[in-house]
């Protein structure tokens, strides 16, 4: 078997699995789970094995077949493997498969296990797809294949009206980005001829100037996409929203999938974003920014109101929602100020220390049989020792604490902002508020005393629960010195990668000291007070103080900004109105005046003429004599 084969083997397991199960053994919950965990772990595997392989030359382009020929569209069916793509590949078969293994444990009770899994399968399928697509649509259509996926497993309760809502919400929500990402598909194939990505790095390459005065709206219409996937204002609002769904799914959407995936689209296609910027003549006006100054800013704006949200959240799994949320501002926000492999490199450790928080609270959720409310928890260091402590890891990971995975992919990204004073400024209070609410967390659910009779009753969750967050946490603690940074390198920075992979444990462990000290300290100094703050409030407190003092912010904060209420205003305002309009004049207009209009005059005029057809001789007499005394009066009339 060559290596282009075992490509497409990675890429087509989870499918196979996500069939049988469906077609065949959906009924048997247990066995369609191992065979759900079997196919990812496979896919795992093979990526390892193929990774290792190939030593340095870890570049593939496997074979490609012909999709869709029409006239001078072309588009081919291929796999691309480079640092970016193997990257990526090792998160999203590694974490996903320990999400795997994991929800074979907490859905075990649940009578559609088999539809569980299928839907998993189908997912980890979708995101491989878009993760080794060698062109624009190839990679379009594993997107809409997320979609779809996320939709099933975000609305796997369907009988629950909030996760059906929630299912629909997070689907129509991507569809408004995915609009905008399949404009920019077609204006970049109309002014270049191709959507391949290395046929479009190539020409830009070559001819920075190739887009015109498109190449800041091209750039733009494809961050829509990462707008919707990666949920970025304004499309933030269906992220919070999908924990509707199982724990184990917001795992794998928060951390591994879903939400990466936008992220990871504007690193592959980054050298779109190095074209001469320029503007069409409607859009002048904005002739001062360049599409990447638009995602930075966007990117720092969700991080900053995310964070803020987050402080006075009192769902568990919304509280890390948030995070999410302002974690994936810090990714876009690398990448708008040049640094898609600062953006790359905490994606990577993020997917580590946010896939154990996640499954961390879902160990907590499960054994309090789904109590979500934090201030119903309490005194849990004492009874689960294991989530405590891997759950600790998780917090003191996305908090930023050295030698911890987060603070030294965090420190890359407020390094590459240290050139923008504002954007830098931004990032910092992120940090800070990250810290804080991260630790609000700690202290309040796994501190101080029990504050229900579920919490004084709780017990540590199962070992195939335990397992994957005693891995995922030691990943988390070691993540950052791993060298990813080294190895994408080799994909953004070329020439970079040789200094870096060869430093010694003790230059990796303090280089962010030595590269930028700002940005290092700024971190420590985030770190620090976001967690001294939290201690001081949070630490024996028995509700939450921050409402009484902040009162209307607070109410705000807890209401997300009432930006749900705000887009409910301007849906009836703009789309219900113009329904009811449609409406009228389908009934008035359409319906009434043009279809019942005719149809009426069509049946009086054949009453009237009905009434001539009496029947009576004398009366056909009497008309015929009439109508020759009036053709004779016409013909004689001088």
């Amino acid at each position: 078997m060559n290596t282009e084969d075992l490509a497409w083997i990675i890429l087509l397991l989870p499918l196979i699995s996500a069939v049988i199960i469906t077609l065949a053994t959906q009924r048997d919950g247990k066995f369609s789970g191992k065979l759900a965990i079997g196919a990812v772990v496979l896919s795992f595997l093979f990526t390892v094995a193929l990774f290792l392989a190939l030593g340095e030359n870890r570049f593939i382009n496997a074979r490609t077949f012909d999709w869709l020929n029409v006239g001078d569209f072309k588009v081919e069916l291929g796999l691309r493997l480079d640092p970016l793509s193997w990257l990526m590949l090792l998160i999203v078969t590694g974490v996903g498969g320990l999400i795997h293994i994991y929800s074979y444990g907490y859905m075990h009770d649940d009578s559609g296990m088999g539809r569980y899994f299928a839907g998993l399968s189908l997912f980890t399928f979708a995101m491989i797809g878009i993760v080794i697509a060698t062109n624009f649509v190839q990679m379009f259509i594993f997107w809409e294949l997320v979609g779809l996926s996320s939709y099933l497993l975000i609305g796997f309760w369907y009988e629950r009206p909030a996760a059906a809502d929630a299912a629909k919400k997070a689907f129509i929500t991507n569809r408004l980005g995915d609009f905008g990402f399949v404009l920019g598909i077609i204006l970049i194939w109309s002014l270049l001829g191709t959507v391949k990505f290395d046929e479009l790095q190539a020409h830009l390459a070559k001819t920075p100037g190739a887009l015109g005065t498109a190449s800041c709206l091209a750039g733009l219409l494809i961050f829509c996409g990462a707008v919707g996937k990666s949920a970025q204002f304004p499309l933030h609002v269906w992220l919070p929203d999908a924990m509707e769904g199982p724990t184990p799914v917001s795992a794998l959407i928060h951390a591994a999938t879903m939400v990466a995936a936008g992220v990871y689209m504007l690193c592959r296609v980054f050298f779109l974003y190095g074209a001469t910027p320029a503007w069409p003549e409607a859009l002048s006006f904005m002739s001062g920014l360049t599409a990447l100054d638009v995602i930075a800013w966007i990117g720092g704006f969700t991080a900053l109101l995310a964070a803020v949200i987050a402080v006075q959240q009192n769902d568990i799994k919304r509280i890390l929602a948030y995070s999410t949320l302002s974690q994936l501002g810090y990714m876009v926000m690398a990448v708008g100020v040049g640094s898609p492999g600062g953006a790359m490199y905490h994606l990577s450790t993020h997917a580590f220390f946010k896939a154990l928080l996640f499954l961390a609270a879902g160990s907590v959720i499960h054994v309090l049989h789904h109590e979500q409310n934090i201030w119903e928890m309490g005194g849990l260091s004492r009874k689960m020792r294991v989530t405590k402590w891997t759950f600790l890891t998780g917090t003191l990971a996305i908090a930023g604490m050295p030698p911890l995975s987060g603070f030294y992919s965090k420190d890359e990204i407020l390094a590459a902002s240290t050139h923008r004073p504002l954007l830098f400024m931004v990032a910092t209070l992120v940090a800070v508020l990250t810290s804080f609410y991260m630790f609000r967390l700690w202290f309040v659910a796994f501190g101080g005393s029990a504050r229900s009779e579920l919490a004084e009753r709780a017990q540590e969750s199962p070992p195939v629960m335990i397992w994957p967050l005693r891995i995922l946490a030691v990943l988390s603690i070691v993540g950052g010195l791993l060298g990813i940074n080294a190895f994408l390198s080799r994909q953004f920075e070329t020439g970079a990668a040789s200094v870096q992979t060869h430093a010694s444990f003790s230059d990796r462990l303090f280089a962010p000291f030595a590269e930028s000290p700002l940005g290092s300290l700024a971190g420590l100094a985030a770190f620090a007070f976001g967690l001294s703050f939290a201690y001081a409030i949070y630490a024996s407190a028995k509700t939450d103080p921050i409402p009484e003092k902040l009162r209307i912010l607070s109410r705000a904060m807890r209401r997300r900004f009432y930006f749900d209420e705000l887009y409910q205003f301007l849906i009836a305002a703009t789309h219900e109105a113009l329904s009811r309009l449609a409406n009228w004049i389908d009934e008035w207009l359409i319906a009434g005046l043009g279809v019942r209009g005719i149809h009426g005059s069509t049946e009086a005029f054949g009453r009237m003429l009905r009434l001539v057809q009496t029947g009576n001789l004398q009366t056909y007499t009497f008309l015929f004599a009439l109508g020759v005394a009036v053709v004779l009066f016409i013909v004689l009339m001088p």
